[in-house]
């Protein structure tokens, strides 16, 4: 396959996935911000999610110091000038559709290029917490069709293997930042009842699709430490960062080429070290520790894929 095919489609699946977990960090902030906290505590809230995605500064630049949570929902959501919002990451998955469209079936292309027409009648400015909550559920919805379409249409072969690298890699990416922000939000806030901090929890795994599968893993009260083991650990829960890079590996080995020895290497490395890790020790390093150091591990192994197989970077 062509690199530049290959980095098209590569990037078309990231952002639809990039896309969806946006939604998915706004989600659960709009469910926190229900509970009864003071300003500080919201302010912090919406600073660490903009943080922990690299918009801040981006933020300032654009809206100043103070964070106003209607305008960084605005700005996460349907800015038009700011790249990494819901809408920039679904024009670039569509940009990147129409590139290869010839090698995407009809009904994978009509999937994208209908998701980007109808995102053209949403209005935030507009919109209540109702209609929000809807608009969300929306994207993700969306972002599941996308999926579920290119896995029933298309031909088991390359262009497959980089549609679902793309989107393990972010997935991955994404499940470590939110369970980083939120794990360290709600650890630290000042203490709650137990109605409280189990509503925190139950919107943090709601916000991954997680809550049902906790339940039915665990059937007990929600822990720290459980969430933090389902959400890393678990490979059979589809958005853990031990599932999510199990998948990586597994596409990476079908398309390794002579140039990939190494990355597949330090994502087997990765890989492995999820599948035989253990919560205490996770807890022993701190969530946060480990995390961080997971997300430099996934970016530069997606990094590295990159650089063996898709078009180089111009600088």
């Amino acid at each position: 396959m062509l690199s530049r095919t290959a980095d098209h489609l590569y990037w078309m699946a990231r952002y639809v996935e990039r896309a969806e977990n946006l939604a998915r960090m706004l989600d659960v902030n709009n469910r926190m911000l229900l509970m009864p906290q003071s300003d500080r505590e919201n302010v912090r809230l919406w600073r660490e999610t903009l943080d922990s995605i690299g918009l801040l500064q981006t933020y300032f630049n654009t809206h100043g110091e103070k964070l106003v949570p209607a305008e960084v929902v605005h700005f996460m959501a349907l800015d038009r000038a700011n790249p990494g919002s819901i809408y920039s990451c679904l024009r670039a998955a569509r940009e990147n559709a129409h590139a290869v469209r010839g090698t995407l079936t009809a009904e994978l292309w009509e999937t994208i290029n209908a998701t980007w027409l109808d995102l053209g009648k949403f209005d935030i400015a507009r919109m209540g917490a109702d209609e929000l909550d809807a608009f969300f559920e929306w994207v993700k919805l969306r972002s599941h069709q996308f999926r579920g379409v290119s896995f029933a249409t298309m031909m088991r072969d390359e262009a497959n293997c980089f549609l679902r690298l793309g989107t393990f890699i972010e997935r991955a990416d994404n499940t470590a930042r939110i369970l980083d922000v939120k794990y360290n939000f709600i650890n630290e806030a000042p203490r709650r009842n137990d109605a409280g901090e189990y509503y925190q929890w139950s919107s943090l795994l709601h916000s991954v699709s997680a809550f049902e599968i906790y339940r039915k893993v665990y059937r007990d009260q929600i822990t720290p430490s459980r969430v933090a083991e389902l959400l890393i650990l678990r490979r059979d829960m589809p958005r853990s960062l031990a599932y999510c890079t199990d998948e990586m590996l597994s596409f990476l080995h079908e398309v390794a080429n002579t140039r990939s020895d190494e990355t597949q290497r330090r994502a087997g490395e990765l890989a492995s070290s999820l599948r035989y890790g253990r919560i205490d020790d996770v807890l022993e390093a701190g969530v946060h520790s480990y995390l961080t150091r997971f997300i430099i591990r996934i970016n530069d192994i997606g990094n590295r894929i990159a650089s063996d197989f898709l078009v180089p970077v111009t600088t």
